[in-house]
């Protein structure tokens, strides 16, 4: 079923509107150009006017996918998201890799202190002393997209010294 406003469809014919919409969207909050894409394709506008309008966006700096990747990228690391993770999402959201990698490799001294946090918040920075402790707090941070290196930093308690 298609969920398209019936204003929007009568008007879905008209450039204008396919940028009016694809800004009032934008000023809700920053999006990668697949995501623009996709939205205004469901709203029910063509194609043909969707790409020409993604472009001016670009050139005009509207639409920024570097702008983007970093605001995403900074506030699932505050959410205690690890770098794994927040790679995997921003590339479901059409963002390059080689701008995935700068943008990570920016919060690379970021990941120690969130994972720091996150141990803290959901085993109270307790270290099991068994395997199967281990191995249960070992797969929830790796859930969370922290690396098996970063965890066993952590968990080796060298994590406390950095």
């Amino acid at each position: 079923m298609n969920w398209t406003r019936i204003s929007e469809q009568a008007n879905a014919a008209d450039p204008a509107a396919v940028r009016a919409k694809a800004l009032e969207l934008l000023a809700r909050r920053e999006h990668s150009r697949l995501e623009l894409r996709q939205k205004l394709i469901q709203r029910g506008f063509p194609a043909d006017h969707i790409e020409p309008t993604l472009e001016r966006l670009v050139e005009e700096r509207l639409l920024d996918e570097a702008r983007y990747a970093e605001l995403y990228a900074c506030g699932r690391a505050d959410k205690g998201y690890g770098p794994l993770r927040i790679g995997r999402e921003l590339r479901e959201r059409g963002v390059p890799q080689d701008l995935v990698d700068t943008v990570l490799a920016g919060l690379e001294n970021d990941w120690l202190p969130k994972l720091r946090e996150l141990h803290r918040k959901r085993f109270k920075s307790l270290v099991p002393a068994d395997a199967a402790g281990r191995m249960q707090q070992t797969r929830v941070l790796r859930q969370h997209g922290f690396t098996l290196d970063q965890i066993k930093h952590l968990l080796e308690g060298s994590g406390d010294r950095a």
